[in-house]
């Protein structure tokens, strides 16, 4: 290869030329190499040195021990932040996560050799301008295949996590797994148990941004990762056993999750999980199903250790799922649902029941409605139910862009003002009164105004003295 595969930034070259200043090498390598042979963008870029730790430090004005136990410290140059990692050989890996030990090589190769996937094992030469692939990268690129160096038995146990990358990156590249290393994830998924938390999340929520999670969660399915990452789901790799068969409600969580904006983690979360507390063959999904779901979902994120933002609104969906809307609401009922929820929650309760009922339709289920209806009656049903939703969509929309005082901080009057014009004094009696006057302006926007606002307390005031 004369070119280098992706366009290298001013900001990389200088960097580069500062180590061979010094008479070290610089290498770009990792993912920045496999996207741009691709063709896909790259905004992380990765570089590997014979320079050690302390040298890279000298070197460069700002710089952050990443992990330099590791060998691996930040570079900060202009808008950029290059990982680089000195050259090593990793020791044994006794705890399944780290290597107990690593020594530091004056070689590309040997440094290759130790990482995750042919993929992900090529270099370019920053200062000389040459490609180097010393385990067939590019090849597998070329085959669409995701294959561990070496013996994947002992890439795996080295770092459980790698299994987990594997199936992330069939779903983010569209690949599928060699069958060696699809065989090996199997054999060492005991070794997840040693992962923390935090770790397994990252990779889960990289997932949920790629094109097709389902594609993961069935590889995790097929692996027997799921009984280690999610339990919950209570699906088994054998897959010949009728008691253990993909089931049609795990299939429409995986469809509703695809269906789901890949730009919305809680949403793509949410969907996936929806299902989790109701029966595997039942059609009609109880409000109880939607609480234990929320209540498996939430035990499911702290055991990951999510962020509290992200478990509320994954939590807050699921646990308000159970609401119905049959097209009769007038406006202000619309009003309500957006007030009670607020703008965000409320548009993504109305996409999650959206993609839920477009999976459902897509999957066909149930085969068999129990009223004895046809499949033909269930999925006009079903169809039915997406244009209502279409509809509610449609006029949340409407609520949000007309900027409708939705909150008692919207209305043209506050509490202080209402203090001191109807004498009354803090207390719950106030937050009453504001809440009926919020209630007020709901059914009809066109009483939010100051001196509608005090009549509409005055009123209020003498029936509630």
């Amino acid at each position: 290869m004369k070119s280098a595969p992706i366009q290298i930034p001013e900001t990389l070259k200088r960097a580069a030329k500062v180590f061979s200043d010094a008479s070290f090498q610089c290498w770009l390598v990792g993912g920045a190499i496999r996207d741009g042979l691709l063709g896909r963008e790259t905004y992380d870029y990765d570089l590997a040195t014979d320079a050690e730790p302390n040298d890279v430090i000298k070197l460069f004005r700002r710089t952050i021990p990443t992990g330099i136990k590791h060998g691996t410290v930040s570079i900060i140059l202009g808008k950029y932040r290059f990982e680089t990692t000195s050259f090593r050989q990793d020791g044994p890996y006794s705890d399944g996560r780290h290597p107990d030990e690593v020594s530091f090589s004056e070689s590309i190769d040997s440094d290759l050799a130790r990482r995750d996937f042919t993929v992900n094992a090529m270099a370019w030469d920053l200062i000389n301008n040459s490609f180097f692939d010393p385990h067939g990268g590019r090849e597998d690129l070329g085959r669409r295949l995701i294959r561990a160096i070496g013996n994947p038995q002992e890439r795996f146990l080295e770092d459980g996590l790698r299994s987990v990358r594997a199936c992330r990156l069939a779903s983010q590249l569209g690949f599928r797994i060699h069958p060696a290393t699809l065989n090996a994830i199997s054999e060492t998924r005991s070794n997840i148990g040693a992962l923390s938390g935090e770790r397994i999340w990252e990779e889960l929520k990289k997932i949920f941004q790629t094109e097709s999670p389902s594609v993961s969660f069935m590889l995790f399915k097929e692996t027997g990762l799921i009984e280690v990452l999610l339990p919950e789901f209570g699906i088994h790799p054998d897959s010949s056993s009728e008691k253990h068969k993909e089931t049609d409600s795990f299939s429409i969580s995986l469809k509703a999750c695809d269906l789901a904006s890949s730009a919305n983690l809680s949403l793509r979360v949410a969907a996936l999980f929806h299902r989790l507390g109701c029966s595997a063959h039942t059609e009609e999904i109880k409000a109880s199903s939607f609480l234990r779901s929320a209540e498996m979902a939430q035990s499911i994120l702290k055991r990951y250790r999510a962020s509290n933002t992200e478990s509320s609104r994954i939590i807050d969906m699921l646990g308000n799922l159970r609401f119905r809307y049959s097209g009769d609401w007038n406006d202000a009922e619309v009003r309500r649902f957006v007030s009670r929820f607020g703008a965000r929650q409320a548009y993504d309760l109305v996409e999650l029941k959206h993609v839920i009922a477009r999976a459902r339709l897509h999957v066909g289920f149930p085969s068999k409605l129990s009223d004895g209806a046809s499949e033909k009656q269930g999925a006009t049903s079903i169809s039915e139910e997406i244009g209502q939703l279409d509809n509610l969509s449609k006029r949340v929309n409407l609520v949000i862009e007309s900027n409708t005082p939705l909150t008692v901080g919207d209305l043209a009057i506050n509490g202080n003002q209402i203090m001191e014009s109807c004498h009354i004094e803090s207390g719950p009696k106030l937050g009453k009164l504001l809440s009926f006057l919020l209630e007020c302006v709901l059914e009809n926007p066109e009483e939010n105004g100051r001196d509608q606002l005090l009549r509409r307390s005055r009123s209020w005031l003498n029936d509630h003295p």
